[in-house]
């Protein structure tokens, strides 16, 4: 049976080729810097509560993040079983620094937990909600409040955000099997 392929949407990341999850990745982080997604991710929330445009010197911003985001999230989506097959490397950082502040010492060993965690609590289709919900207080035609939940599926989303540059920085390395003992890393 051949397998359905993921669109990951990266079409805003010049010289992407689709098709290849581990590249998406790349794309998304090489399109932009962890600081700029956390950045827009919080001012965005914290403009669904204020009466003001975001960016209001050019608003269509808040849509390149959007597309952005959501990309990251669906490589986030189809990257967090994959933790079987796929193991990051070891880390050249001292432990007991932790630079990504959101993640536990557990999380920040095996950044996967935080994505097969993230999902568990809230569906693609939740993220992705969430988003548009951001997308659409955060660039306000009218006066109404929002009645919807930002700050629950805020802390995962930062969370993987962080989990991601901790993934990219270290790197993948296949786990190869060669028998019923223990995994060999290519």
């Amino acid at each position: 049976m051949k397998k359905n392929k993921t669109s990951f949407e990266i079409r805003f990341c010049a010289g992407f080729v689709e098709g290849n999850l581990f590249e998406a990745f790349d794309a998304v982080f090489d399109f932009a810097h962890l600081d700029y997604y956390k950045r827009n991710l919080s001012e965005a929330v914290l403009h669904c509560y204020k009466r003001k445009i975001y960016e209001q010197e050019n608003p269509c911003n808040v849509f390149v993040f959007y597309t952005a985001v959501c990309s990251f999230l669906k490589v986030c989506y189809c990257l967090k079983d994959k933790s079987k097959k796929w193991k990051l490397k070891d880390s050249f950082r001292s432990e007991t620094v932790f630079h990504l502040s959101s993640l536990t010492k557990e999380e920040y060993d095996n950044p996967f937990l935080v994505l097969q965690k993230a999902f568990q609590e809230k569906t693609l289709q939740e993220f992705d909600f969430f988003l548009s919900e951001i997308v659409e207080f955060s660039l306000p035609s009218y006066d109404g409040d929002s009645d919807s939940d930002l700050t629950t599926p805020y802390i995962p989303l930062i969370k993987m955000l962080d989990a991601g540059e901790l993934v990219r920085e270290r790197g993948f390395e296949r786990i190869k099997k060669t028998d019923h003992t223990d995994p060999v890393i290519e």
